[in-house]
């Protein structure tokens, strides 16, 4: 098991990291909704057809990961909350051992 943390903003400024186990060749998204996280809707499952699993990973996670390409480019189009460089879905996002302490922030709203 690896640990994933998704960082959320509260209306008052502040920030709850939510520490969430993951296992390596899930993905992220369905590590968050394992454990139940509040802010990744992923109505679609994973099936990549609702952009509702969007997050920022920060550095260096997001320079370690393969780039976007092909169908999540498109689908990243369409993201509820503002689109960014680091913007991904984590649908799209496979767990592996190095990505052990992977950082993500969750977008304002993901409808």
């Amino acid at each position: 098991m690896i640990t994933l943390h998704f960082i959320q903003s509260r209306a008052d400024g502040s920030t709850v990291d939510h520490a969430v186990p993951g296992k390596p060749g899930d993905t992220l998204m369905h590590a968050a909704a394992v454990a139940g996280l509040d802010g990744i809707a992923a109505d679609c499952g994973g099936l990549m057809t609702c952009a509702t699993c969007h997050v920022y990973v920060r550095e260096p996670w997001a320079a370690a990961l393969k780039p976007p390409e092909g169908e999540e480019l498109g689908f990243l189009d369409f993201v509820a909350a503002e689109r960014r460089p680091n913007s991904r879905l984590s649908c799209q996002i496979t767990l592996a051992e190095s990505l052990d302490g992977l950082t993500v922030d969750l977008p304002a709203t993901q409808y």
